[in-house]
């Protein structure tokens, strides 16, 4: 991004977490942001349009369903068929998966209570959208109760071999396996992109995450996005 860049963010009633990425942007990348309500029926050409955590809609029916529904979100689906990226965290990624421009569904943790923890993430260096963040793995915080990934078992072959698994749940050496899951979900699956890799949602919260005087991993995830 070599021209100042615009980076759009989607907000619905019920977002929380978009002050949070606010600032995150700016102390990271020192850019401006743009605010789109969830009822706009035009988004400007952006570089980079982020759907934030929170409870869109309050979660009815099931989290991230009545998102899909907004006019804001027929432009993000627009746009991202033009390659823009498009990066949904928390309930951003549960609207991804519910509109379909990311694989899977994220659904109730198999302890089905809300976790508000911090966690280890491992990252797959093959996958284009994150490979050049400077760490092998990450400590982000996590909240919520529907993070829960699952897809078919062919879906999930492909996932893999297309290098679509962003990020895992592991340890703070990198192991990943079911004592590491804090949701039950299926290969320890913390964020997928969709076949192109213009597309990414995660559960863990890399804006909550920029603190040099607590956690201050998510700067490492926010500065690589001045390389795309």
């Amino acid at each position: 991004m070599a021209k100042k860049p615009l980076i759009s963010i989607i907000i619905f009633p019920g977002s929380n977490c978009d002050r949070d990425l606010i600032v995150a942007i700016k102390k990271t990348l020192n850019v401006e942001t743009k605010i789109i309500w969830h009822n706009e029926k035009i988004i400007p050409k952006s570089d980079i349009i982020f759907i934030p955590g929170g409870f869109s809609y309050g979660d009815y029916l099931r989290a991230g369903i009545l998102a899909t529904k907004s006019p804001a979100i027929k432009e993000v689906i627009r746009w991202s068929k033009k390659g823009v990226r498009v990066i949904g965290i928390c309930n951003g990624f549960q609207i991804l998966t519910e509109c379909k421009l990311l694989p899977g569904t994220l659904t109730k943790n198999i302890n089905p209570s809300f976790l508000c923890k911090d966690i280890y993430l491992k990252l797959n260096k093959n996958n284009k959208l994150i490979k050049n963040i400077s760490k092998e793995k990450l400590k982000l915080p996590i909240a919520h109760s529907q993070g829960c990934f699952y897809c078919e078992e062919e879906q999930l072959k492909l996932l893999q071999d297309n290098n679509q698994i962003a990020f895992q749940y592991c340890d703070a050496n990198g192991n990943i396996n079911k004592n590491n899951n804090p949701n039950g979900s299926l290969l320890n699956i913390a964020g997928v992109t969709n076949l192109k890799q213009n597309i990414l949602g995660m559960m863990p919260h890399p804006e909550r995450a920029i603190d040099l005087q607590s956690l201050n991993d998510g700067k490492f995830f926010f500065e690589v996005l001045k390389q795309l």
